[in-house]
């Protein structure tokens, strides 16, 4: 992955990173989910990206729904 995405959300839960991905998808906002988690023991963390250009677009829609 290349410099031009940012993280901005972070959970242990697959659900809740699918449902934030989601709602940034359904907002316009590419995102992808690069999973962390320990395959054996499903401890770590599921990290999700956004471009550059929509962390404040994508901080926002966040925000709006008490996600952040």
């Amino acid at each position: 992955m290349d410099s031009n995405w940012i993280k901005i959300f972070s959970t242990s839960a697959q659900y809740k990173a699918e449902i934030i991905r989601g709602l940034l998808i359904d907002n316009d906002i590419e995102a992808i989910i690069v999973n962390k988690q320990d395959s054996a023991y499903l401890f770590g963390e599921l990290e999700i990206f956004v471009h550059v250009d929509s962390v404040l677009k994508a901080k926002h829609v966040l925000t709006s729904h008490n996600e952040l």
